[in-house]
């Protein structure tokens, strides 16, 4: 198969707000792939390499100038045995000889091509082929139950592995998926709950309530004296977390899968900041598996990618970081002794937990009364952490998916920000100003300092209006964005905020969303970075 193939295929995802159409293109695409090019065409439609990351930044790619081909040459097999040819490709010289192969490739490849590869490389693969669109397409190429799709993803944790299955044994290959001792799965996923007593009453009291801590999300293996620690992406930290291994071992079982999270405390027993228990994640130098990039360790940077590294930047630095003692709260149980808990209620899934973790259980109330959860609620906040979770005790994991069962309560934070700029959106968004450019006041009368960007919470009549209302602000603009004067407020939630060399104030939002523009302000009225920096705690 030629790369032009996938590229073109990239093309029509990208420029369709079909999730039909989307699908339809990638099935087909997936139907014509052969069974040595599989892999690696579902890993890169959904916007992953099999190889991991590879040492190829955006600052190298960019600036490699060449004519493009005239005619597509490259195969899929070609360019991924180059992809290989980059990953292998380190010690004394190694930048020198990566940027020799770079120029080789995009120099092979016509202009839709490199467009593709330079997506694909820098991580901006905007074509909204989402794993779950993928998986999808997949179903429809094998015909074949998407349901057992999505569970034989979740089982193997990569969705080209489970892409050939299907295509070379259907259902019945898919079937044999097995939790496996060893072999991380994709972990369940919490929806934000509108209020805490919405949550309740939606499962009239049948839930457990836990501390929603501010730590990092592992998933702990163990087999016998063998044990594996694993991130909410799926990658093998076990080499970076020896406290967190002998405690495993230590675990009254010969076998066992735990879910939960891991943060450092201060000596008052209150969480560090997560970006203090992320930076020991960021000390192991274990490759990313595919699929191993997620929206929290994006914005986090950790561990830090290449393009980082190229325009002379380092991660926060912690003092002693590897003397950052990092503490397990488990909260789920998927498999203990030979026996897998995926499918039995939660409440049974619990009661393995309790017996197997003990303390290291995270502290909940099960069925609380309104009063008692309301106390915890506040409980949970003064001890620092982020909220709570609410859980139905009925429910089953559903690995891999974000649903109702699983419930985040947490008290919102806004602040009234400076629009900055727009980048122009992409997909259903082509031709809006879209991804916003936020700044904090500087309360010394210089530019406003910028903190961040977002494009969530963008109805489509707020789409319409910045389209509109910005020109009318317009001080600057380029091929990518329209940059303005500082006049427009506006009012964002956000989970937090959190250090970052990223942005020239030091700090950034974490999961920042529009609530609403604020004509009745001006910009003299917008929080400062003081401001910003102080919800760091």
């Amino acid at each position: 198969m030629l790369l032009s193939v996938v590229a073109q295929a990239s093309d029509t995802v990208r420029a369709t707000s079909s999730r039909k159409t989307k699908i339809a293109t990638l099935a087909e695409l997936v139907r014509t792939a052969g069974p040595d090019e599989l892999a690696q065409v579902v890993a890169w439609v959904s916007g992953e390499l099999l190889q991991g990351r590879i040492g190829t930044g955006w600052r190298t790619l960019t600036g490699i100038a060449v004519d493009p081909a005239a005619a597509p040459s490259l195969t899929v097999a070609a360019v991924d045995r180059i992809f290989g040819d980059l990953a292998a490709t380190n010690g004394s010289g190694s930048a020198a000889r990566r940027r020799e192969v770079l120029v080789a490739l995009l120099g092979s490849a016509t202009a839709a091509e490199r467009e593709f590869l330079l997506r694909l490389l820098t991580g901006e693969l905007r074509q909204g082929a989402l794993t779950a669109i993928v998986a999808e397409a997949v179903a429809a190429a094998a015909e074949v139950p998407v349901d057992l799709v999505r569970r034989a993803y979740m089982l193997s944790g990569q969705l080209p592995v489970t892409a050939v299955a299907a295509m070379t044994g259907g259902a019945t290959a898919l079937a044999e998926f097995r939790l496996e001792v060893g072999r991380p799965i994709q972990p369940m996923l919490a929806s934000p709950g509108a209020t805490f007593d919405g949550a309740l009453g939606e499962f009239d009291g049948d839930v457990v309530v836990e501390q929603k801590l501010d730590g990092a999300r592992i998933q702990v293996h163990r087999k016998g004296s063998q044990v594996w620690v694993f991130t909410r992406t799926l990658r093998d930290i076990t080499s970076g977390v020896p406290e967190l291994v002998q405690l495993v071992a230590g675990l009254p079982c010969e076998s066992v899968v735990l879910d939960g999270e891991t943060l450092a405390l201060t000596d008052s027993g209150r969480p560090r900041p997560f970006q203090e228990t992320m930076s020991r994640f960021a000390l192991d130098p274990a490759p990313r598996p595919p699929g191993a990039t997620s929206a929290r360790e994006q914005e986090v940077g950790s561990p830090v990618d290449d393009s980082v590294r190229e325009m002379g930047l380092r991660p926060p630095v912690v003092a002693s970081t590897r003397d950052l003692l990092l503490h397990p709260y488990f909260f789920d149980c998927l498999h203990v002794d030979g026996v897998d808990l995926l499918d039995v209620p939660l409440a049974e899934r619990r009661g393995a937990l309790v017996k197997v973790a003990g303390e290291h259980s995270i502290p909940a109330l099960v069925r609380p009364d309104a009063e008692a959860a309301a106390e915890y609620f506040e409980a949970a906040l003064a001890a620092g952490h982020e909220g709570v979770m609410v859980k139905s005790l009925s429910a089953p994991y559903a690995a891999g998916r974000r649903g109702r069962a699983w419930q985040k309560i947490k008290p919102a934070h806004t602040l009234d920000l400076i629009v900055l700029g727009a980048e122009w959106g992409y997909g259903r968004r082509t031709g809006y100003l879209s991804n916003l450019h936020l700044g904090a006041r500087d309360p010394e009368g210089g530019e406003p300092v910028m903190v961040g960007k977002t494009f969530k919470g963008l109805t489509d009549v707020l789409l319409q209006w910045q389209t509109d209302e910005f020109p009318r602000h317009e001080r600057a603009r380029d091929e990518y964005a329209v940059y303005l004067r500082p006049e427009l407020v506006v009012e964002i939630a956000l989970d937090g905020v959190q250090v970052s060399p990223r942005y020239p104030g030091g700090v950034a939002l974490r999961f920042a969303r529009v609530v609403r523009y604020r004509p009745d302000k001006d910009p003299a009225d917008a929080d400062t970075i003081e401001a910003v920096r102080a919800m760091l705690g």
